[in-house]
Formats: C-alpha cells, sequence, structure tokens
C-alpha cells in the first residue's frame, strides 16, 4: 500500500498517546506519522519520543479552509487537522489516508449473527487496512469509510441504523478517506457528526464498517486532545453543532446511559436519501 498512510491526530498528550503502539502490537507495518499543530505548548516533546514520524501544521492556516460555525476563539479542536489532512497526503504523495485519533487501545474483529457480537483481537492490520481500502475504492461515489465504535452497537439490530448490507450510513473517529474525493469537516465541535449528516443530505455517501471496532478512552477522561473544549461548553453546546449544521434531521436528546448527559439524535429518515425497491416498481 505505497499510496497510503496513517495520520494519528494529538495534542498535549505526547505522554499519554496510545494508538502507534496500538497499531504496532495489532500488525501494522505502514507509514504513519503523527500531526500536532502549532499551538501545541508540548510539541517539543513530541519531537522528543517519536522524532521524524512527528509532523506540525499551521492552525491558523487550517482555520482559512472551512467554516466553524461559530465566533468561538478556543481552536483547541481536531477539526482543523481533518481538513488539513487532504493537504497534508497530497503534499507527502499519498492518494489515500485514515485519520485517527490518539487516544485508541486496540482494533477488534466483531463476530457473530444478528449483530450479537463477540470480540477478536486483529493481529494483522496490515491486511485489515488492506482490505479496507480496496473496499473504499470499489465504491465510486463513497467520500469516507470507518470502522465502528461500541455506541454503533447499542440496541442492536433493533436500532434500526444498520443496513441489509451491514453498513451504516455514519463515520466517526477512524476515517478513511482520498485526496482525490474532497469533502469539507464542518463545525468546531461534533465535526464527524456535521459532515456526515449535513453533507449526507446532499447524496454524499459516508460509511462505518461493522465487523471491525475500535476501543479508544472515554471522552473527556483523557486529559488534552479535544476534551478541554467539550468540557469548558458542555455536551449540549457539542451537540448542538449538529442541529446547526442539519436541523431537518439532528436535535439534542438525552443519552440515558448510565451517566445521562444531553446527546445529538439523528432521525435517519430524514438524512440521507434512500432508494426504492425495484419490488415496488410498477
Amino acid at each position: 500500500m505505497n499510496d497510503f498512510v496513517v495520520f494519528i491526530f494529538s495534542h498535549g498528550r505526547a505522554d499519554n498517546f496510545f494508538t502507534l503502539n496500538t497499531l504496532k502490537k495489532q500488525g501494522y507495518t505502514g507509514a504513519v506519522y503523527i500531526v500536532i499543530d502549532n499551538e501545541d505548548e508540548t510539541s517539543e516533546r513530541y519531537y522528543k519520543l517519536f522524532g521524524d514520524k512527528v509532523i506540525m501544521f499551521d492552525k491558523a492556516e487550517a482555520a482559512k479552509l472551512f467554516d466553524v460555525g461559530d465566533n468561538f476563539t478556543n481552536r483547541n479542536a481536531i477539526v482543523y487537522a481533518r481538513n488539513y489532512s487532504f493537504k497534508l497526503a497530497r503534499d507527502l504523495g499519498y492518494k489515500y489516508f485514515i485519520q485517527l485519533e490518539d487516544d485508541y487501545t486496540s482494533f477488534v474483529y466483531k463476530i457473530g449473527v444478528d449483530f450479537k457480537r463477540i470480540e477478536k483481537p486483529i493481529k494483522n492490520l496490515d491486511s485489515v487496512f488492506f482490505l479496507l481500502l480496496e473496499y473504499y475504492k470499489s465504491v465510486a461515489n463513497l467520500k469516507c469509510l470507518a470502522i465502528a465504535q461500541g455506541g454503533d452497537f447499542i440496541g442492536g439490530k433493533l436500532d434500526g441504523t444498520f443496513t441489509s448490507l451491514g453498513r451504516r450510513r455514519k463515520v466517526m473517529n477512524s476515517l478513511i478517506c482520498s485526496v482525490d474525493r474532497p469533502f469539507e469537516f464542518v463545525g468546531r465541535m461534533n465535526d464527524d457528526v456535521n459532515t456526515y449528516t449535513e453533507s449526507g443530505r446532499r447524496g454524499n455517501l459516508f460509511l462505518s464498517f461493522p465487523n471491525l471496532m475500535l476501543h479508544q478512552i472515554q471522552t473527556q477522561k483523557n486529559k488534552g486532545g479535544h476534551s478541554d473544549i467539550y468540557k469548558g461548553f458542555g455536551t449540549y453546546v457539542k451537540s448542538f453543532f449538529s442541529v446547526m449544521y442539519a436541523p431537518s434531521c439532528v436535535k439534542v436528546a438525552m443519552l440515558n446511559t448510565k451517566h445521562a448527559r444531553m446527546h445529538h439524535q439523528v432521525s435517519w429518515n430524514n438524512t440521507v436519501p434512500r432508494i426504492i425497491s425495484e419490488a415496488y416498481k410498477k
């Protein structure tokens, strides 16, 4: 996969950095870069620990590439790196790339029937990334392909957001993209949700692959990264960004988990175009 690279986005977590070791432990041997910004006060620590694997970008320049959706001044958000990564991949000579965050502890297979799945650790990430990339290439209008997260399996089959093909029309966290299929992440917070809802309404295709799943440190439990901005504004503001971008299909509702909190709620019947089955053709 000479035309494929892994980007790991990080900020302020040089000494609390999981993903690189996870990739190595689970069999990834390809190109990888740790992407930091020039507003990170701990940047020298990254260079000391990871050397030439570190790439720094200008956050002020990246801010000119897209709409943050507000007049806040806090730029401690991942969306700048997400949008800049298309230019970065092109400048480095790569056609395809996967965006990862810095807090992944494992990648696993999800095996089973009827979404009652068991987990098996992946030991050959090179092969897994290759197959994901081949699938991505085979779907001409696919903008972005993601690995599932634990929350994707809440509710199982009855959740209704998996199609008969086992794909989900959303992307979060681990995002396979191409410089030849560019799109824009929007909004300072909840950028992935903002993007797959707002852009999905216009017919762009985003998919999650639920046969694979990643584990990561719980949001806002790991200091640094974009946890600080979420803590500063609260989950209601974070979730309401998606309402601003796609008010016809997203609302803010209570997420009734062990620790109840406000969260975005997507109405998929109002989000993406549907193709009527040939069975209904007159």
